[in-house]
């Protein structure tokens, strides 16, 4: 019996740890959370650990290039 022919295209698969820390907005900027956030925070400030909870917006044409190559289902 002959096998199926395969479809042209093949799936593309997302890379996890990209799509967990970037997040794309409605406006299609692509904003990445801060670093830092989980251990040794014993003696850092009150007012610097609020400021670890808000994202940035991600600057530099390569670095958005790569992460929407990583993480090919974020939708513009």
């Amino acid at each position: 019996m002959p096998r199926k022919a395969k479809a042209g295209k093949f799936k593309l698969k997302t890379h996890k740890a990209t799509s967990k820390r970037f997040r794309l907005t409605g406006s299609g900027k692509l904003m990445r959370t801060k670093g830092g956030k989980s251990h040794l925070r014993r003696r850092t400030s009150e007012r610097t650990k609020a400021l670890f909870t808000r994202t940035i917006p991600v600057s530099g044409r390569s670095i958005i290039k790569r992460i929407k190559r990583l993480n090919p289902n974020m939708e513009e």
